[in-house]
């Protein structure tokens, strides 16, 4: 499982373990699984999604993988 943090200036949008999470990113739409090598994106509008049931929609953000942790900071 992944390690998943997305929060926002103001509040936390998700804290927990995911199979996967999908990212909008710069050059695409991007799945991150378990164990994927270490990642920086930009994020633009779109929407994050985790073991997709959790849905939730963002204008831009930045998301780092390092270690099995998925850290996420988005604007809503």
């Amino acid at each position: 499982m992944l390690n998943v943090l997305v929060v926002t200036p103001i509040r936390v949008l998700f804290e927990g373990n995911a199979e996967s999470v999908i990212f909008p990113g710069e050059q695409g739409v991007f799945e991150v699984l378990s164990y994927h090598k270490p990642l920086l994106s930009r994020l633009i509008s779109g929407s994050v999604i985790i073991n997709h049931n959790h849905i939730f929609p963002i204008r831009r953000g930045v998301a780092g993988i390092h270690s099995n942790k998925a850290t996420v900071i988005v604007e809503e």
